[in-house]
């Protein structure tokens, strides 16, 4: 594993979010890891900054609510199958890890660790969540929503960003 900028972890993450990341989550002794689509990058609070959203309706929510980190693993390879059973079984009844064969390893400046997968890998200290208000979401986008479950948006502070052959 080698440190490299943050600028080319972001920059991977950009590229790769449509087709899907992987967000690893722990809190106390549980570890969960799920696919998202969607993040955003910048500077925000004077920190570089990575905003994921999760769903209340979700596992990783339960976690990520008590969690002082989380991280962002941007696979290199074609992982298009982890990445499928990641984003659609929950945590409540499978063991991810084990179902797709996804080790992790402590990650350099958090308690979340990262996972054990050629490419990069974002180590972010949580800093703010925010609640979704259905009042402030366009109309348009509440076809996003059939079931009301909203997403609650968690900021973390970039704080290492690292690259696995």
């Amino acid at each position: 594993m080698k440190e490299v900028k943050e600028q080319e972890a972001v920059q991977a993450l950009m590229k790769q979010i449509q087709e899907g990341v992987f967000l690893v989550v722990k809190a106390g002794d549980r570890t969960n890891l799920m696919t998202i689509g969607w993040a955003l990058s910048g500077y925000v609070w004077r920190r570089s900054t990575i905003m994921v959203a999760v769903r209340n309706s979700r596992f990783t929510y339960g976690l990520i609510e008590k969690a002082d980190s989380f991280t962002v693993s941007v696979p290199s390879r074609n992982m298009e199958k982890s990445l499928q059973i990641c984003g659609s079984k929950s945590g409540r009844d499978t063991n991810k890890f084990q179902e797709c064969r996804l080790a992790t390893q402590p990650a350099k400046k958090v308690t979340t660790p990262i996972l054990q997968i050629p490419g990069h890998h974002i180590e972010c200290r949580m800093i703010c969540k925010v609640p979704m208000d259905p009042k402030n979401i366009f109309q348009e986008l509440e076809t996003l929503y059939p079931a009301r479950d909203y997403h609650t948006l968690y900021f973390g502070e970039i704080l290492a960003c690292s690259f696995i052959e």
